[in-house]
């Protein structure tokens, strides 16, 4: 792995940037989220946040990139500790992230748009960072060698900023296979730890039940499987699992699953903890005794 921040290692090769922009662009701006994770306990090492990953059994819960709700946050956080995940991820608010750590003693992984928003979580206690290119900034990152690029700035950007951060970095699901494992290549040259797929949003499944769960995972599966082969580093499979899918995504390559969705738009605690003790359990991650009273907690 090349030093972080080499600002040679941020250019593609030529054969890399010709067949990107021999392209057309894409009418859906890629969405490349990084991620820094922190611990909670202050002592907390790198090694000890990406523990789970190398054993391949971490599973991040997410609360949402723009998810600012303290309420919704606190029992996303809430549902992940006693669920038995084993990393949350929140909105990148330092505020929030005092709130997490109130509540849980996992890492936490902080999301924003803005490397430079992070610096002032990890001051309130994460170690983990999230940063994602909206699709509203379709005028910059519309084509896909530029959204490639612009991944692989920012990326320098973050890891400059917080050299000793453990940094998780996602390939957008709109890039081809080939141009995904060619990226995420890169961003392991310039000192990503993790590298986190996705597709679920861009999957329309046809079919009810279990196959329409399996489909939904397919193009995030994929990634997880293409990119686990050409990197060193933990894969993280994310966007559209669930309990069927997340065992699939590390029979793939994935060293660990991110779920959002199927645990932060339910409107029930219980029912929040009860999705991820079932996604843990698929991972064979170990269960945890979950009181009958669980904490409730009024922001």
């Amino acid at each position: 792995m090349a030093a972080a921040g080499s600002l040679g290692l941020l250019q593609a090769p030529s054969s890399f940037t010709a067949a990107a922009a021999s392209r057309p662009a894409s009418r859906r701006a890629p969405r490349a989220l990084f991620a820094v994770r922190a611990s909670a306990a202050a002592d907390a090492t790198k090694d000890a946040v990406l523990k789970a990953f190398r054993e391949k059994r971490a599973l991040k819960i997410i609360s949402g990139l723009q998810n600012f709700d303290r309420s919704s946050v606190a029992s996303v956080v809430s549902a992940a500790d006693k669920g038995g995940a084993t990393h949350v991820d929140i909105a990148c608010d330092q505020d929030l992230v005092k709130l997490a750590l109130e509540l849980t003693s996992l890492p936490i992984c902080v999301s924003s748009v803005d490397p430079s928003a992070f610096r002032s979580a990890v001051e309130a206690g994460a170690k983990m960072a999230s940063n994602s290119l909206l699709r509203s900034y379709t005028r910059f990152v519309s084509e896909k060698n530029c959204s490639s690029f612009q991944i692989l700035k920012l990326t320098k950007e973050t890891r400059e900023m917080l050299p000793d951060i453990t940094l998780s970095v996602t390939v957008p699901h709109t890039l081809s296979l080939l141009d995904q494992v060619r990226l995420a290549e890169l961003l392991q040259e310039e000192g990503a730890d993790i590298i986190q797929t996705e597709g679920g949003k861009c999957s329309s499944p046809t079919k009810p039940g279990v196959l329409g769960l399996i489909e939904k995972a397919t193009p995030t599966l994929a990634a997880a499987y293409s990119i686990s082969r050409a990197v060193t580093i933990p894969v993280m499979c994310a966007s559209g699992l669930s309990s069927v899918t997340a065992p699939m995504a590390v029979t793939a390559g994935a060293a660990g699953v991110g779920v959002g969705s199927a645990v932060n738009k339910l409107n029930d605690i219980v029912a929040m903890v009860a999705e991820v003790k079932s996604i843990a359990e698929a991972l064979g991650l170990p269960s945890r005794n979950v009181s009958s009273n669980l904490r409730t907690v009024h922001h």
